[in-house]
C-alpha cells in the first residue's frame, strides 16, 4: 500500500512532540507540506530542527499559535490560510478526583480539547468542501468510551470530540470530504510517562513501571504495553490519503484492544 499526499497541505495542531510529532512526521514523509503547531515560536523552531534533521527532505512550516484562543488560531491561519487535511490532536490530561475538579478545569480541559479542534474545523471545513477534498481528524482516546475514574473531566472532552467529528462529518456529506476521529490507546509519551508514574512506584525502571500500570490500571489492553505514537500516526496517515475515500463519520481505534467492544 503505498500513500502519496504530494501536493496536500496539513496542519497537526499540537505537535511539537509526543503523537502530534510523530504524526507530522508521517504526513511530511507521505509527501505533505505539513505545519507545526506549538503555542509559541520557540517550542515550533526547537522542534523543526529535531523534525527536519530526523526526516531531511520532508516539508514542515512553522505554525506557532495558543490554537485554544481566538488569537492564536488567528496567528496560524495568517501562515495557513487552507489546508487539505486537518489533525485536531492538540489536548491536555491530567488526574484529578472527582469531586475536586473545579468549574475553571472543566472550562479550560473544553476550551483546549474540544472548542480549539471545533474552532479550527469552523475555519478549514469551508475551503475544503468548496474544492472537493479535504480531511479532518479528530484525535480522541480510548477514555472516550472508557471513562477513567481518576480524570472524567479528560475523559468528557474526548467524548465530546466523537459527537463533534460524527456531526461535522454529515455537514460535510457528499462533498468529497471525511472527518473521522481516531481513538488511541495508553500511548507512550513523556506527558504519559509522567502519569505513569503519578499511579505506580517513582522508584522502577521505566520498563518495569509501564509493565505495573497496564497490569493494575489498564488491565483490559489486549497488547499489554503501550502503543508506540508512531503506530497512532500510521492510521491517521491513512484516513489522511485517498485511499481511506470511504471511510467517513466514524470512530477509528488504534487502541491496542483497550476497548472492550466488539464495535466499531
Amino acid at each position: 500500500m503505498r500513500i502519496d499526499l504530494t501536493g496536500k497541505t496539513a496542519l497537526v495542531t499540537g505537535s511539537t512532540q509526543g503523537i502530534g510529532a510523530a504524526i507530522a512526521t508521517g504526513l511530511a514523509r507521505a509527501g505533505a507540506r505539513v505545519g507545526v503547531n506549538g503555542r509559541t515560536a520557540q517550542s515550533v523552531d526547537k522542534a523543526l530542527e529535531r523534525l527536519r534533521e530526523e526526516s531531511p527532505g520532508a516539508e514542515f512550516v512553522a505554525a506557532p499559535g495558543d490554537v485554544a484562543s481566538d488569537e492564536g488560531t488567528a496567528q496560524v491561519l495568517g501562515v495557513l490560510p487552507g489546508v487539505d487535511i486537518l489533525v485536531n490532536n492538540l489536548g491536555i490530561f491530567g488526574t484529578r478526583p472527582a469531586l475536586e475538579i473545579t468549574d475553571e478545569e472543566w472550562r479550560r480541559y473544553f476550551e483546549v480539547n474540544v472548542l480549539a479542534a471545533i474552532r479550527l474545523t469552523r475555519a478549514y471545513l469551508g475551503g475544503m468542501t468548496e474544492q472537493g477534498w479535504g480531511r479532518i481528524q479528530y484525535i480522541a482516546s480510548d477514555s472516550a468510551i472508557v471513562v477513567p475514574a481518576e480524570m472524567i473531566h479528560y475523559g468528557m472532552t474526548k467524548t465530546s470530540l466523537l459527537s463533534v467529528s460524527r456531526g461535522f462529518a454529515k455537514a460535510a456529506a457528499g462533498s468529497g470530504v471525511t472527518v473521522n476521529s481516531v481513538l488511541a490507546g495508553p500511548t507512550h509519551t513523556g506527558g504519559v510517562e509522567d502519569f505513569v508514574y503519578e499511579l505506580v512506584d517513582r522508584s522502577l525502571p521505566w520498563e518495569e513501571a509501564q509493565r505495573v500500570f497496564m497490569r493494575e490500571h489498564r488491565p483490559q489492553s489486549l497488547l499489554q504495553r503501550l502503543i508506540e505514537p508512531e503506530e497512532i500516526a500510521n492510521m491517521v496517515v491513512y484516513l489522511s490519503s485517498p485511499l481511506a475515500s470511504a471511510t467517513t463519520g466514524a470512530a477509528v481505534r488504534v487502541d491496542g484492544g483497550y476497548i472492550d467492544s466488539i464495535v466499531p
